[in-house]
C-alpha cells in the first residue's frame, strides 16, 4: 500500500537523537524496535543451547549402546531440549517479529503498551535461567518429556518445580505480548487501513495472539495441578488417590495443540509477505487466506485429542477426532494453494529470502502429509511414540517455524540495520540447512515405520545406520546455524555490507518500505494518510 501522501514528520528524523544510550537504552527500552531486537537475539541464544541439547541426544543415538550419556540424563535432554526450543526460541522469536514489523506495517508509531512490553521481556530472563539451572539441581533436570506428563512429573526432583516455575513466568510474558499486539492493531492501524487492506502477517499475529489467550491458562492449570499434586497432597492425576494422568493428556494437549499453529501462523505470514514480493505479483485470494487462517485457529480446537488414540479411547471418540484433524487440511491446502497459485506465472527471482519461502512450502507440504497419516487412528496406534513422530513435528517446526523466521531476516534485515547481507552467504546457508536438515530428518519416517521407539537411549543394531546419518545430518545443520550467526547477523548488527536501499526489493509492497533503512529510531510520529484509493491489498 504505497499510496502514502503524508510525509511530514512521519519518520521522526528530528527525534532521532532522543534515545539513550549504553546498557540503559535496552534495560529500560520501550522502543518496539529495540524490544523486537532483545526477542530476537534472546531466542537465538536458547535456539542454540536447545541445539546443543539436541546434539547431545544425536552423539548418543550414533551408535548402539550407550556412548556418552546414561538413558536418565538423555531423557532430561530430549525433555529440555523440547521446552527450549518450543517456549525459549521458536515463540519468543514470533513476538520479536510482531515488535518489529506489526507497528512499521500498519503505520503506528509504537506497540500499545509500551512499558508492558519491555516487562513481558524482561520476564523471560527468569524463565530462562530458571530452566537452565535445572540441569544442576538434585536429580539434575526434568525427565518426563516435553509433555510433563503425570505421574512421572509427580516422581521427578525440585526441577520439575523450576520448569513450572519457568513456563508460569513465560505464559504471563506470552499473554502480556498478545494482549499488545492485538491492543496495537485493532486500535492503532493508520487511517484509511481497514482490517481486510492490513498485511497479512498483521492478520496471522492478530489472530496466533487471540489463540495464545485463549491457551496459555489452560497449560498454566495443568502445570498447577501438577504442582499441588507433588507438594499439597492433591490427587488430580494420581491414581492412588483416585486421580487420573490421562485427564492431564486432555488438559495438557487441549492446551497443546493450539500451540502448534501458535507456533506456525505467523511463518505463514512472513511467507505471505515474502512470495508476493519476488513473484512480483498480489497475493493471490487474500481475502480468502484471511479466512483459511482464522479456521486453522478455530478447528485447532477441536481436535487435541487426536495425540491420544493410544489411551484407550472409545472408537466413536477415535473416528471424531480423526474426521476433525482431516478437516484441517482444507484451509492448510487453500494457503498452500494460493501461495502457488502466486507464484504462478510471476516474474519470479531467487534471492535468498524467497529461497527460504520456497523452501518452506516444498517441506512443510512433506510435514503437513505426514500429519495427515498420523492423523489416521489406525495408522497412528502403530506409529504413535516412533521417530515418525519426531520426523513429522521436525519437518513442520524446524522446516516450517524457522525456515519463515531465516526468510523474515533476510527480507525484513536490511530494513532493521540498515545494511545488505551477503547474496552469496544467504544462498550456502540456504542451501546447506536444506540438504542437512533431510539428511538428519527424512531418515527418521523409515525408523519409525520400522518400530524404533522415540526417546530410548539405546537401540537394536538392525536400526544403526538411519541413526549413523541422521547424527551426521543434525552437526552438519548446527554448524550451518552457526555459519548463519557469524557471516549474516553479525557483520548485519555491525553494519558490515552494501548500504541497504530504503526499498531493497524491487516488488515489496507496504508501509514499512516507506521509512529509510535503517528505519529510524522513531517511525510515523504522524499516522501516515492513505490515499483513499488505495485499494490494492498488500500481500
Amino acid at each position: 500500500m504505497s499510496a502514502v501522501l503524508d510525509h511530514h514528520g512521519d519518520h521522526g528524523h528530528d527525534h532521532a537523537h532522543d534515545h539513550p544510550h549504553g546498557w540503559r537504552r535496552w534495560v529500560f527500552a520501550t522502543n518496539h524496535k529495540d524490544i523486537g531486537t532483545l526477542y530476537l537475539l534472546f531466542s537465538f541464544t536458547m535456539f542454540i543451547f536447545g541445539g546443543i541439547l539436541a546434539l547431545g541426544i544425536r552423539a548418543e543415538l550414533f551408535h548402539p549402546g550407550l556412548q556418552f550419556v546414561n538413558p536418565q540424563l538423555f531423557n532430561q535432554l530430549t525433555t529440555m531440549h523440547g521446552v527450549i526450543m518450543v517456549f525459549g526460541a521458536i515463540m519468543p522469536a514470533f513476538v520479536g517479529f510482531a515488535n518489529w514489523m506489526v507497528p512499521l506495517q500498519i503505520g503506528a508509531a509504537d506497540m500499545a503498551f509500551a512499558r508492558m512490553n519491555n516487562f513481558s521481556f524482561w520476564l523471560l530472563i527468569p524463565a530462562a535461567l530458571s530452566i537452565v539451572i535445572a540441569f544442576f539441581l538434585p536429580g539434575g533436570a526434568p525427565a518426563a518429556g516435553w509433555t510433563l506428563y503425570a505421574p512421572l512429573t509427580l516422581q521427578m526432583g525440585p526441577s520439575m518445580d523450576a520448569a513450572i516455575f519457568a513456563l508460569h513466568i513465560m505464559g504471563a510474558s506470552s499473554i502480556m505480548g498478545s494482549i499488545n499486539i492485538i491492543v496495537t492493531i485493532l486500535n492503532m492501524r493508520a487511517p484509511g487501513m481497514t482490517l481486510m487492506k492490513m498485511p497479512l502477517f498483521c492478520w496471522t499475529w492478530l489472530i496466533t495472539a487471540y489463540l495464545l489467550i485463549a491457551v496459555m491458562p489452560v497449560l498454566a492449570g495443568a502445570i498447577t495441578m501438577t504442582l499441588t499434586d507433588r507438594h499439597f497432597g492433591t490427587t488430580f492425576f494420581n491414581p492412588a488417590g483416585g486421580g487420573d494422568p490421562v485427564m492431564y493428556q486432555h488438559i495438557f494437549w487441549f492446551f497443546g495443540h493450539p500451540e502448534v499453529y501458535i507456533m506456525i501462523l505467523p511463518a505463514f505470514g512472513i511467507v505471505s509477505a515474502i512470495i508476493p514480493a519476488f513473484a512480483r505479483k498480489r497475493l493471490f485470494g487474500y481475502t480468502s487466506m484471511v479466512y483459511a487462517t482464522a479456521s486453522i485457529a478455530i478447528l485447532s480446537f477441536i481436535v487435541w485429542a487426536h495425540h491420544m488414540f493410544t489411551t484407550g479411547m472409545p472408537v466413536t471418540g477415535q473416528l471424531f477426532f480423526m474426521y476433525a484433524t482431516m478437516l484441517i487440511a482444507v484451509p492448510t491446502g487453500v494457503k498452500i494453494f494460493n501461495w502457488i497459485a502466486t507464484m504462478w506465472r510471476g516474474s519470479m527471482t531467487f534471492e535468498t529470502p524467497m529461497l527460504f519461502a520456497v523452501g518452506f512450502i516444498f517441506v512443510f507440504t512433506m510435514g503437513g502429509f505426514t500429519g495427515l497419516i498420523l492423523a489416521m487412528a489406525p495408522v497412528d496406534i502403530q506409529l504413535q511414540d516412533t521417530y515418525y513422530v519426531v520426523a513429522h513435528f521436525h519437518y513442520v517446526l524446524v522446516a516450517g517455524s524457522l525456515y519463515a523466521m531465516f526468510a523474515g531476516v533476510y527480507y525484513w534485515g536490511p530494513k532493521w540495520t540498515g545494511v545488505m547481507y551477503s547474496e552469496t552467504r544467504g544462498k550456502i546457508h540456504f542451501w546447506g540447512s536444506l540438504i542437512a536438515f533431510n539428511v538428519t530428518f527424512f531418515p527418521m519416517h523409515f525408523l519409525g515405520l520400522a518400530g524404533m521407539p522415540r526417546r530410548y537411549a539405546d537401540y537394536p543394531m538392525q536400526f544403526t545406520d538411519f541413526n549413523m546419518i541422521a547424527t551426521f545430518g543434525a552437526f552438519w545443520f548446527g554448524l550451518m546455524q552457526v555459519y548463519f550467526f557469524l557471516f549474516i547477523v553479525v557483520p548485519m548488527m555491525r553494519g558490515k555490507g552494501e548500504p541497504a536501499p530504503q526499498q531493497p526489493w524491487e516488488g515489496a509492497e507496504g508501509l514499512e518500505w516507506e521509512v529509510p533503512s535503517p528505519a529510524p529510531f522513531h517511525t510515523f510520529e504522524h499516522p501516515p494518510k492513505l490515499n483513499a484509493a488505495a485499494t490494492k491489498v498488500i500481500g
